[in-house]
C-alpha cells in the first residue's frame, strides 16, 4: 500500500510538527503588534535611535566592530557605584591586583584597555621592565632587548606590540622557535593553548624569558583564568567585553607579579610612557573585576543549555525549508558558545551565503550573522604563515548563541525560513 507522504515529505512534515509551537508565538507575536498599531503605541525610543543609528540583532558574537558584548548586570551595577567617587588609580590597580591574584592563582593582575592594550603594556614591561629612563626612551629600543618572538607568524593584533619599540622575529614550529631565542629576545607572543601551549611554556623557561598568552575570547570556559596560571603562564590576556561580559573597553593581563608591576609602571596613569594613552578609568578597573567575580559564581551548564535553546528554536523554524539543514556545534577555540550552521545547496538555488547575510543585514531590524568575511579587518592584513598553501574554506552561515537576547532568536528564525523560503521558490517555482 502506498503511503501517505514520500520519505523527503514525510521528513518536511515531521519538521513542521516540530516547528508548530514556535509558529504559534509568531502568530501571537504578530497579533500583538497589530494591537500596539491600533491604539496608538509609540515605537520604542533610545539613544540610538535618537541619533539616527540602527541597533543590531547580534548573531555573529562578540566582535569588537559590532560592539562586543553586553555587560552583565553585576558590572552595570558595579561601574555605577564606582562612578560616584574619586580614587588614586594606581592604588585601585593593585587592590585589583591583589583581589585578581585571589581568585585566578595568578600572582597578580591589572584591567588594561582591552586584550590589545594588554599586549602593548605587557611588551613595554618585557622592553623596559621597571626602569624610568627606559621607560621614557620607548619606542627607542637601542640597547635594550628587543626582540618579540611571534609563533605562527603576524597577527592583525600585532601593532600593539610594535608600537612600544619591538622587532618580530616570525616563527612556525617549536624548532624555529626554540633557534630565535636569543640575548636580544624580551618576549615570546603565542595564542596557541593545550598541548602546543604548554610546550612553549616549557621552551620560554629553558631560555629563562617570559611568554604571553593572547587568549582574548578564552572566556568562557571562566576555568581558562585559573588554567594558564596553573600551567606556568608568565603573563596572559583576555579581552573584558567579549565572553566575559564586562566593559567593552577593558582587557585583563595576569600572570607574575613582577612582570605585572613593570606593565603598570609603563601604562596609565603614569604620564611619559608609552601606554598612556591606553587609558581605563575607575569604572573600568571595577567593571571588569565584577565581572570575573561574577563568572565565578555562574552555573556554566546552565548557561550552555540556556544558549543550546535559543539556537534550536532557529534551527526548528528554518528546517521547515525544503533542502535546508543545521548542524550546532560549539567550538574548540574562540567564542565557545552553542552556534548553529545553516546550509542549503547554493549553486542549485542561486543563492549565496554572502546574499543571504546581506539581505539580513540590510532588514529591519539589522540581523548580523558569522560568516567568512571579517569587515573590520584592514585588507593589506595578512595573517599567519604567508607561505602556507591550502585551499579556501567554504563560506557558511552562522548563528553564535551567546549574543542573542532573549526572543530575538524566533525574530531570527522567523526572517531566515522568509529569505530561504524565497530563495528556493524563485529556484524552484514548480516545487
Amino acid at each position: 500500500m502506498a503511503t501517505p507522504f514520500s520519505p523527503f515529505d514525510r521528513r518536511t512534515f515531521m519538521k513542521w510538527g516540530v516547528a508548530l509551537p514556535l509558529l504559534g508565538r509568531i502568530a501571537a507575536q504578530d497579533l500583538f503588534g497589530k494591537v500596539q498599531g491600533a491604539i496608538g503605541k509609540p515605537s520604542a525610543e533610545n539613544v540610538y535611535r535618537r541619533l539616527g543609528v540602527r541597533t543590531i540583532i547580534n548573531c555573529r558574537g562578540t566582535w569588537t566592530y559590532l560592539s562586543g558584548s553586553l555587560e552583565l548586570p553585576e558590572v552595570r551595577a558595579a561601574q555605577l557605584e564606582a562612578a560616584k567617587r574619586f580614587v588614586d588609580i594606581t592604588e585601585l590597580q593593585h587592590a585589583v591586583g591583589r583581589r585578581l591574584a585571589e581568585v585566578t592563582g595568578a600572582e597578580s593582575g591589572m584591567v588594561t584597555s582591552g586584550a590589545a592594550g594588554a599586549m602593548a603594556s605587557a611588551t613595554a614591561a618585557c622592553l623596559a621592565g621597571n626602569d624610568p629612563a627606559k621607560i621614557w626612551q620607548l619606542p627607542d629600543t637601542t640597547g635594550l632587548k628587543h626582540e618579540v618572538v611571534m609563533v605562527g607568524g603576524r597577527s592583525a593584533f600585532d601593532s600593539a606590540i610594535r608600537l612600544a619599540g619591538a622587532k618580530l622575529v616570525l616563527v612556525y614550529s617549536r624548532q624555529e622557535l626554540q633557534n630565535a631565542l636569543n640575548a636580544n629576545s624580551a618576549m615570546i607572543y603565542t595564542t596557541d593553548i593545550g598541548e602546543d601551549l604548554a610546550q612553549e611554556i616549557t621552551i620560554a623557561k629553558g631560555a629563562r624569558g617570559p611568554l604571553l598568552l593572547d587568549d582574548a575570547a578564552g572566556i568562557p570556559p571562566i576555568d581558562n583564568i585559573k588554567l594558564y596560571a596553573k600551567m606556568g603562564t608568565d603573563l596572559y590576556t583576555f579581552s573584558g567585553g567579549k565572553g566575559l561580559m564586562g566593559p567593552q573597553c577593558s582587557g585583563l593581563l595576569l600572570g607574575r607579579k613582577d612582570l605585572i608591576e613593570a606593565a603598570l609602571a609603563n601604562t596609565n596613569p603614569w604620564e611619559g610612557a608609552i601606554c598612556r594613552p591606553m587609558k581605563v578609568g575607575k569604572e573600568e578597573i571595577i567593571g571588569c573585576l565584577a565581572a570575573v567575580e561574577s563568572w565565578l559564581r555562574m552555573d556554566l551548564n546552565a548557561l550552555t543549555n540556556d544558549w543550546d535553546g535559543r539556537v534550536r528554536r532557529i534551527a526548528k523554524l528554518v528546517e521547515t525549508v525544503p533542502g535546508v539543514r543545521t548542524d550546532i556545534q560549539i567550538p574548540k577555540d574562540g567564542n565557545r558558545y552553542p552556534t548553529l550552521s545553516v546550509t542549503w545547496d547554493e549553486k542549485d538555488w542561486g543563492f549565496t551565503v554572502a546574499e543571504c547575510a546581506r539581505k539580513l543585514s540590510e532588514g529591519d531590524p539589522r540581523i548580523e550573522v558569522l560568516t567568512k568575511t571579517n569587515p573590520s579587518l584592514v585588507p593589506g592584513v595578512i595573517e599567519g604563515n604567508p607561505n602556507r598553501k591550502g585551499t579556501e574554506a567554504k563560506d557558511q552561515l552562522q548563528i553564535v548563541s551567546m549574543t542573542l537576547r532573549l526572543g530575538e532568536d524566533i525574530i531570527v528564525g522567523r526572517r531566515l525560513r522568509e529569505i530561504l523560503n524565497t530563495a528556493r521558490r524563485v529556484a524552484h517555482p514548480a516545487a
